[in-house]
């Protein structure tokens, strides 16, 4: 059952766009792309279930099933989707299940773990080995410290006592997120892997990432540049996972420049 959704939109452009934050954020995250973009699209973003103003997931079915529906929903055909994280594999899942409403996908550092599992089991084995104390925090119900340890490798380099109280309770508060976003995360519980799935995706694709980001996340983005028919990579220097908050500008740019080679019509 697809909860109540709270959405926003940016800008005032030719181009109608769709924009999905990652986990334990929400559709401000957008607010300086949209700002760059304001004349170039008209970005309608939307809180993820659980995040936002948007309402609860109520727990039954797979919650990136629920995601994907939100966004589908959302759809006005055809548009320019992005995605950040989490996001960005709603997009990328939309692009393949129904590419008739998609005219392009910017998929900025994709979460999606099972393609690199597939194509890089060695980088996947490192991160594994960092991640275990999320994975076992989680495990001894200590959500503070799994959120902590999530947003080291996760945030955007801020240390956890720096971040404002609030901001620490909302991501405490959700961490629960991750975990229940793993069926499709880590095990393409979609089937998006099969033979010819991708092959459907054959409008044009931009990957983004950081310079400085996990290299889980560089190494899930090499998987989806061999995979996409028609996709182009671009990294920001300096930048780690949160690019598209902390580097708008920049990520903004190699936006406009990937859809300067699509066409609106």
């Amino acid at each position: 059952m697809i909860p109540e959704i709270n959405a926003r939109r940016f800008g005032h452009g030719p181009r109608p766009a769709l924009a999905i934050h990652c986990s334990l954020a929400h559709s401000g995250a957008w607010r300086g792309i949209g700002a760059a973009l304001s004349d170039e699209l008209t970005l309608r973003a939307f809180d993820l279930p659980m995040h936002g103003r948007s309402g609860d997931w109520d727990g039954q079915g797979d919650i990136h099933d629920v995601a994907t529906d939100i966004a589908l929903s959302l759809l006005e055909a055809p548009m320019d989707l992005i995605g950040h994280s989490f996001g960005a594999t709603v997009a990328l899942r939309l692009a393949i299940e129904h590419p008739e409403l998609v005219r392009s996908i910017t998929l900025i550092e994709p979460v999606y773990f099972a393609a690199a599992k597939q194509d890089d089991p060695d980088a996947m084995a490192e991160y594994n080995e960092q991640n275990a104390a999320f994975e076992a925090a989680l495990a001894e119900g200590d959500k503070e410290t799994a959120a902590r340890l999530f947003n080291r490798v996760w945030g955007d380099g801020t240390k956890w006592d720096h971040i404002p109280e609030p901001t620490r309770a909302y991501m405490v508060d959700r961490i629960g997120f991750i975990p229940a976003s793993s069926p499709f995360l880590g095990e393409d519980s979609a089937g998006l892997l099969a033979p010819g799935m991708f092959d459907r995706a054959s409008m044009p694709a931009l990957l983004v990432e950081g310079s400085r980001s996990p290299k889980a996340a560089h190494a899930i983005n090499a998987s989806l540049m061999r995979r996409l028919p028609d996709a182009r990579r671009v990294s920001v220097d300096g930048a780690g996972h949160m690019v598209p908050i902390t580097h708008p500008a920049e990520v903004a740019e190699a936006i406009r420049d990937f859809l300067n080679d699509v066409p609106l019509a």
